[in-house]
């Protein structure tokens, strides 16, 4: 099991940018990692997939071009970088972590990932 820690949300205007980051102390080089996000009253919906060597990324359509996957193992952490946010990217955040070999297929299916972290909130104003 990784306990993961998900940091770096806050308050910002469209067109503004938050890093997030998402860390599991001492086991975060063996999973791949999912970032999903919540809005109130919808469904987790993904966000973006990083695989455990982070030789593979993948991103949902709403948000390729302006987030940005990477990690780096030694820390055992993975960041997102969110960049030309927009008001619909208002929701709750959060990183999961699987073992599963995931592709471009399935990486934002919930049921692949066994363990999350508690969520950081996003909130992005017009």
């Amino acid at each position: 099991q990784v306990a993961l820690v998900e940091s770096g949300g806050g308050s910002v205007q469209a067109g503004g940018s938050l890093r997030l980051s998402c860390a599991a102390p001492g086991n975060l080089d063996s999973s791949n990692i999912g970032w999903f996000r919540q809005a109130p009253g919808k469904g987790h919906q993904g966000v973006g997939f990083i695989s455990a060597g982070g030789g593979r990324t993948y991103y949902a359509d709403s948000v390729k071009g302006r987030f940005t996957l990477f990690r780096d193992n030694a820390k055992n952490t993975v960041t997102l970088q969110m960049n030309s946010l927009k008001p619909e990217d208002t929701a709750m955040y959060y990183c999961a972590a699987t073992r599963s070999y995931l592709d471009s297929s399935n990486w934002a299916l919930l049921i692949f990932y066994n363990d999350w972290g508690q969520g950081t909130q996003v909130t992005v104003s017009s």
